[in-house]
C-alpha cells in the first residue's frame, strides 16, 4: 500500500495492470491467457450479475444451462459462424490419461481418442439450436426467451486481465421467435436493456449503434452494439445484441407450424455482456489513487475508519460506528466497519480509496464529542462534516449524487472526446494523440472500411442509431457519404 499506482499519464497500462492487481480484482493464472478473479472483483462481477439477471427476468427471460462442450460438427452446420470463430476454439482430442512408460508423469493415452473431437464453447448457438429443434413444433412454443450465465473459452494469444482472456465469464440470451418483426424488436429491446444498465448502474456513458458487415457477429443479419469511451480515448464495446435471422434455424432444421398450419423457420436472436465490464468499469471511473465504484455496484458502499489512541476511546468509537452501521444498513446502505487494530488509519484510508469505496466515515474522539462524523467522498475527494443523528438519512442522498456525478464527469469527457473529423491527415494525427470518438464520413464499401484499419488500427465501432443523413466525402477516398459513423481505436 505505501507505493504509488503508476499515474495514467506516464504508462495507462501499467497503472491499468497494477490497479486490477492491488485493488485485488484478479491475477493471472498459471494456464496462458487465463485469470484468477479474487474475491473483490468477483463481488462486482455479481452485483452486475444481479442487476443484470434481474432486468433479463422482468423483461420475460429465464436462465438455463448448456454443456460446455460441443461436437464440432455442430459447428460445421453455420459455415459463416464456424468461420468466425475457427481460429479461436480450444479442441478436446482425448478422454483419458495415463501414467507415462518411463514414470516421468501423466501423459495423454493414446488410446482414448474421441471419435468426434468436442469444442469447448466459444458461444452456445449451435448447441442451443440442436435442442430447439427438439423443443419447438407449433407457433404455441414460441417465443423461447433463455439466458445462460456461463464461461466461455476463445484462445487469446494477447491476454489481459479482464479485457482479453482465454477463458472468461459472461451471459448470453437466446431467443426464438415466430416472426421478423419479433426476434428485431427483441434484439433492440436487449440493446436497450444493455444500455440502461451500463448508465444507470455502471455510470458509464454509451452509444447505441449498429454494427458494418465488417464487425457484425458471425452468423447475424444485424449486430447491435453500445460503445463507452474509456479515459485514454480508446473504445471498448460494452454489450451486443444479435438478429440471427433465421440463418441458425435452417442450419439445425428449427421449423414450426403456424396457426394456419404452415411449417416456417424460426427466427433467432442472441445477445451478451462480460468480464469485459469490469475493464470498462476501472478504465472509465479508475485515478492515480485506485478504483472509483458507482455506488449502485460497490460491494461497500460506505467504510467507517476509526481514530483512536486507547482502549476506551477504542470502545466508544466502536460502539457508535456499530449502531451507525445498523442504521445505515437499514437505510439500505451497504456499510462496514474496519476495526482491524493492525493497521493504521491511514493505511486504511488509501486502501479503500485503492479499491474505490464510494464514502467513507471517519469517526474520533473529537468527532464524537461534536456528535459528528467526518465525511470523505471518493469521486471528488473532498471532505465534509454531517451530524451522527442525520447520517443515516444524508449518507444515502450523498451516494445517489456521487452516483450521478460519476456519470456525468464520463459524460463530459466523452462528449469532449467526441469530434466531428473531415481530413484523413487530421483523423490520424487525432488517433496518435487524444483518441476519442471520431465522426467522420465513410463511402459505405468494406475495402474503404478495412483500408482505414489497416493504415490507422482504427475501426468503425459503430453506425449510431441516431444515424443523420448528412452528404458528404469519404474522409480517405473522397467517394459521396451517406453521413458520419464512429470511428476509434478500440480494446
Amino acid at each position: 500500500m505505501s507505493e504509488k499506482l503508476t499515474r495514467r499519464a506516464d504508462n495507462y497500462a501499467e497503472w491499468y495492470n497494477e490497479l486490477v492487481k492491488r485493488a485485488d480484482l484478479a491475477e493471472h493464472s498459471p494456464v496462458r491467457g487465463c485469470m484468477v478473479i479474487k474475491p473483490y472483483g468477483f463481488a462486482i462481477w455479481e452485483g452486475i450479475q444481479r442487476e443484470l439477471d434481474a432486468r433479463f427476468k422482468a423483461t420475460g427471460h429465464v436462465n438455463a444451462y448448456f454443456p460446455l462442450f460441443i461436437p464440432k460438427s455442430f459447428l460445421s452446420k453455420e459455415a459463416e459462424h464456424v468461420d468466425g470463430f475457427a481460429k479461436e476454439c480450444a479442441v478436446v482430442t482425448h478422454h483419458r490419461l495415463m501414467n507415462a512408460p518411463d514414470g516421468s508423469g501423466v501423459v495423454v493415452d493414446p488410446e482414448a481418442k474421441l471419435a468426434e473431437e468436442l469444442i469447448v464453447r466459444p458461444t452456445s448457438e449451435t448447441i442451443i439450436w440442436h435442442h430447439y429443434k427438439d423443443w419447438i413444433r407449433s407457433y404455441r412454443d414460441l417465443p423461447i426467451l433463455l439466458n445462460q450465465w456461463a464461461n466461455v473459452v476463445r484462445w487469446e494469444m494477447r491476454p489481459r486481465l479482464f479485457l482479453r482472456t482465454a477463458e472468461f465469464l459472461w451471459q448470453e440470451g437466446h431467443t426464438a421467435h415466430a416472426t421478423a418483426e419479433e426476434a428485431l424488436a427483441e434484439a433492440k429491446q436487449m440493446l436497450e436493456v444493455y444500455a440502461d444498465f451500463v448508465e444507470n448502474v455502471m455510470a458509464i456513458p454509451v452509444v447505441r449503434g449498429v454494427k458494418t458487415p465488417n464487425e457484425r457477429f458471425a452468423g447475424a443479419l444485424e449486430t447491435f452494439c453500445i460503445e463507452a469511451l474509456m479515459q485514454d480515448g480508446k473504445a471498448l464495446q460494452a454489450g451486443t445484441s444479435h438478429f440471427l435471422g433465421q440463418n441458425f434455424a435452417k442450419a439445425f432444421d428449427v421449423k414450426y407450424l403456424t396457426k394456419e398450419n404452415k411449417e416456417e423457420y424460426v427466427w433467432a436472436t442472441s445477445w451478451g455482456v462480460s468480464t469485459r465490464l469490469m475493464g470498462a468499469l476501472i478504465m472509465t471511473h479508475g485515478d492515480d489513487d485506485g478504483l472509483c465504484i458507482p455506488p449502485k455496484l460497490a460491494p461497500v458502499s460506505v467504510v467507517v475508519v476509526p481514530i483512536y489512541k486507547n482502549d476506551d476511546e477504542r470502545e466508544n468509537i466502536r460502539r457508535v460506528a456499530l449502531n451507525l452501521v445498523e442504521k445505515l444498513k437499514n437505510a439500505g446502505v451497504t456499510a462496514k466497519f474496519d476495526d482491524d487494530d493492525s493497521k493504521r488509519p491511514g493505511w486504511k484510508f488509501a486502501e479503500w480509496e485503492l479499491k474505490g469505496v464510494p464514502v467513507r466515515l471517519t469517526l474520533g474522539p473529537k468527532d464524537l464529542a461534536e456528535n459528528r462524523a467526518e465525511v470523505f467522498r471518493r469521486d471528488l475527494k473532498t471532505k465534509s462534516f454531517v451530524g451522527l443523528d442525520a447520517l443515516a438519512a444524508e449518507i444515502p442522498k450523498l451516494l445517489n449524487d456521487v452516483q450521478q456525478t460519476m456519470f456525468q464527469i464520463a459524460k463530459e469527457r466523452r462528449d469532449r472526446l467526441t469530434v466531428e473529423i473531415d481530413d484523413y491527415a487530421e483523423f490520424q494525427a487525432r488517433l496518435d494523440g487524444e483518441g476519442g470518438f471520431l465522426l467522420a464520413h465513410w463511402d459505405g464499401t468494406s475495402e474503404t472500411e478495412e483500408r482505414i484499419k489497416q493504415e490507422t488500427k482504427a475501426t468503425i465501432r459503430c453506425i449510431p442509431l441516431d444515424f443523420v443523413e448528412e452528404p458528404g466525402r469519404c474522409i480517405l477516398t473522397g467517394r459521396p457519404s451517406r453521413g458520419r459513423v464512429v470511428f476509434a481505436r478500440a480494446y
